[in-house]
């Protein structure tokens, strides 16, 4: 699938920042790094906010309030899926159909309103494809 898009959870964003995560820290990075390069990561508001949250306070290294407003500035030059009220709906009916939580049906819809074949998570079930978003957890596989 080379040239599609590709959505990121936020624990990837998580882990290509938090140097406690090691093994995971470089893999993120690496994937990072061939996202910006190729252009072809995709975020949600949500996942920055998420992202926001849980590397000033959540992880064992957090960073300073500054340094992650301007990783998220950078961030901001990627293609950023806004959530707005239809996402909140249409995340509801991913929800009821597919028995996956609010917040995850939320990432979910915004990949795929972002025109994501792919969408890299840790959390979500690997191999399944949601409203033809394929999932891949990118820390038990090699490749993309």
């Amino acid at each position: 699938m080379p040239g599609d898009k590709i959505f990121l959870d936020t624990n990837v964003l998580i882990y290509s920042y938090d140097v406690s995560a090691e093994k995971k820290h470089e893999r993120a990075k690496t994937i990072m790094t061939d996202l910006w390069d190729s252009g072809r990561g995709i975020l949600s508001t949500q996942i920055l906010e998420e992202f926001f949250v849980n590397i000033t306070k959540k992880v064992s290294k957090p960073l300073d309030v500054k340094r992650a407003k301007d990783i998220i500035e950078d961030l901001l030059k990627w293609e950023v899926v806004i959530i707005d009220g239809g996402s909140l709906l249409e995340a509801i009916e991913i929800h009821v159909r597919y028995k996956c939580s609010f917040w995850d049906s939320l990432v979910l819809h915004a990949a795929q309103k972002g025109g994501a074949s792919l969408l890299l998570s840790e959390d979500l079930q690997d191999g399944q494809t949601v409203n033809g978003v394929k999932i891949k957890n990118p820390f038990i596989h090699s490749t993309l």
